[in-house]
């Protein structure tokens, strides 16, 4: 291995790609309009469709006349129910806002054993910090018959939390899919380019060898998509200043690790073919179910089950967990740990495979 060689490699695909100024731009100026766009259309406002939570509930799609909640609830066309047969996990999902409310079915045996009636909800948890949490709690009171706020029969337990707005939420969304997008055509469409021009071909002339060119490709396009994202978070924010909860290295981590797990699985897609329509087809036909599954636009939570198991195959979903948790939430590495792990992994497995199946020439 020789690290001169990967150094010019690495400078000679850097340099190709700032000197294209259109891609360059565009690379920037594209999420950076999809920022501006979603923030003048939504403002501060939170998602519109609002989802409520409901626990103990075993069966993950229970009969609506089978769960103990109010029947304007049930109805309601803009309230979308959840079912959780577990407090804990629910409350988490209310903590990281993937649902507003809360809301316990049928006997309530806390708070001096008092039971819950046909038409009345006892205990129900909101977050302070969500808009829509607050929203919801109003139409939960208004499910509720007069006299029960009276005697305290109607149970408000408060989750802690710091507002997230609609498009704090959605940032890491945009910049991890257009981390997705640099990685995969700026790397997969890229090489297979090269391969069908003949580059590769004499490439594989020289002393180089294939891990020395897609070690350089990597480093080349991990610097390249870190950089474009610092330049889009500098400009976004300086219009509508984000929140950060967490730390700002914690959050550089997360993105090193989720782009380069992107640019491996691109190396992928670039292992063979010549066929630039082809791959173009095959890298579009990826990405879009991935900008879907993995929450790019909204939460999947209240989808079917195998849609949740489908999505934990993604690396774009841990990338963007991750992501949130640290700047929306504030949490640690140590607390998206996991998540940092399943993205080496994945890496290390995408390097592989892509080193495997690599060709010069087809």
């Amino acid at each position: 291995m020789s690290l001169k060689r990967m150094w010019a490699l690495f400078m000679a695909r850097s340099l190709e790609f700032i000197r294209d100024r259109a891609g360059f731009g565009w690379n920037i100026l594209f999420p950076f309009l999809l920022v501006a766009a979603f923030g003048i259309a939504f403002g501060t406002d939170a998602k519109k469709q609002f989802k409520a939570g409901v626990f103990p509930v075993t069966d993950p799609k229970p009969a609506l006349e089978t769960v103990d909640i109010p029947e304007t609830l049930k109805t309601d066309p803009s309230v979308q129910l959840v079912f959780f047969k577990d407090l804990d996990p629910a409350l988490e999902k209310l903590r990281h806002h993937k649902i507003d409310i809360l809301i316990q079915s049928g006997e309530d045996k806390g708070s001096g054993g008092v039971r819950s009636t046909d038409k009345t909800v006892v205990r129900y948890w909101v977050s302070d910090a969500s808009p829509n949490g607050a929203l919801m709690e109003k139409l939960v009171k208004a499910a509720v018959v007069p006299e029960f706020f009276l005697d305290g029969r109607l149970h408000r337990q408060a989750v802690p939390g710091t507002p997230v707005r609609y498009i704090d939420w959605l940032f890491p969304g945009i910049l991890g899919m257009n981390i997705m997008f640099s990685a995969f055509f700026g790397v997969g469409y890229v090489i297979v380019r090269y391969r069908r021009n003949g580059v590769l071909k004499r490439l594989k002339a020289t002393p180089v060898t294939a891990f020395e060119y897609l070690t350089a490709q990597l480093i080349s396009r991990v610097v390249v998509s870190m950089t474009a994202s610092m330049v889009v978070w500098a400009g976004c924010h300086g219009i509508f200043t984000f929140q950060m909860q967490g730390s700002y290295l914690d959050a550089a981590v997360v993105f090193f690790a989720g782009t380069v797990c992107l640019v491996s699985f691109g190396l992928i897609l670039a292992c063979r073919g010549t066929n630039e329509e082809l791959t173009n087809g095959i890298i579009n036909f990826i990405c879009w179910p991935m900008m879907f599954l993995s929450e790019v636009w909204f939460s999947i939570e209240g989808a079917a089950g195998w849609i949740k198991q489908a999505a934990g195959f993604l690396p774009l979903t841990h990338f963007l967990s991750a992501a949130r948790k640290v700047i929306n939430d504030g949490a640690t590495l140590s607390q998206v740990s996991e998540e940092v792990m399943i993205l080496s992994v994945m890496s290390l497995l995408f390097l592989a495979v892509g080193s495997r199946l690599f060709s010069w020439t087809r």
